[in-house]
């Protein structure tokens, strides 16, 4: 018997022979080690407090200063009437993204206000974003309530980034003049192709039932 094979069958016996010797990791352990949690007490810190707030004066490094249009939508007591972001087109896929995400679940895919969650919450009905009176409202306006929340809408502040809250907005306002736009108003091409959708319904359409 050469000497590697030696080796080899050497290491696997003493391989097995530590089963059970040496205890597995418990990741448990990682849970279950000393930490403070949110709003528990702590000797650590003069105040008793373990949540310590940060020095004064101190804001995210991430934070835009100086541009009250981008950051609160509202400049001078008064809502802003336009998006302050260069409206593109990948502004507007970020827009929608945020959108299906965060708002349609209550708010519906359409803007409508009809949807599965919509449906079982009696307290109070998520409205139509694409009525009024929120068609009438100052994009500033939509853009503090998805900033702050709103009733029983919670802020997405901390999901969505001021720009990203600023393409749900342009979003909102896409969908808006989408449900209801004058077919004059739209280029000759497209008023020519909506007048021919028109003309002629698709086979098979069913208009879905309203909600009761």
């Amino acid at each position: 018997m050469s000497a590697r094979v030696v080796v080899v069958l050497a290491c696997a016996a003493l391989a097995c022979g530590c089963e059970d010797v040496v205890p597995e990791v418990d990741l448990q352990q990682m849970n279950s080690q000393y930490k403070v949690q949110p709003y528990e007490a702590s000797a650590l810190f003069a105040d008793g407090r373990g949540m310590q707030s940060p020095p004064l004066g101190t804001v995210p490094r991430d934070r835009v200063l100086g541009n009250p249009a981008f950051t609160d939508g509202v400049v001078d007591g008064a809502y802003v009437d336009a998006v302050p972001v260069p409206l593109t087109r990948e502004l507007m896929s970020t827009g929608r993204f945020g959108f299906e995400t965060y708002c349609a679940a209550c708010h519906g895919l359409d803007g409508s206000g009809r949807s599965a969650v919509a449906h079982n919450m009696e307290l109070r009905k998520p409205p139509p974003l694409v009525a009024e009176p929120v068609r009438s409202f100052p994009v500033g306006r939509i853009f503090q309530v998805a900033t702050q929340g709103y009733g029983l809408m919670p802020s997405y502040a901390l999901e969505l980034s001021a720009r990203e809250r600023w393409a749900v907005v342009a979003y909102v306002r896409a969908l808006q003049l989408s449900q209801s736009v004058a077919l004059d108003a739209l280029p000759p091409d497209l008023r020519n192709e909506a007048e021919r959708a028109l003309a002629s319904p698709q086979k098979g359409y069913v208009k879905p039932p309203e909600e009761p």
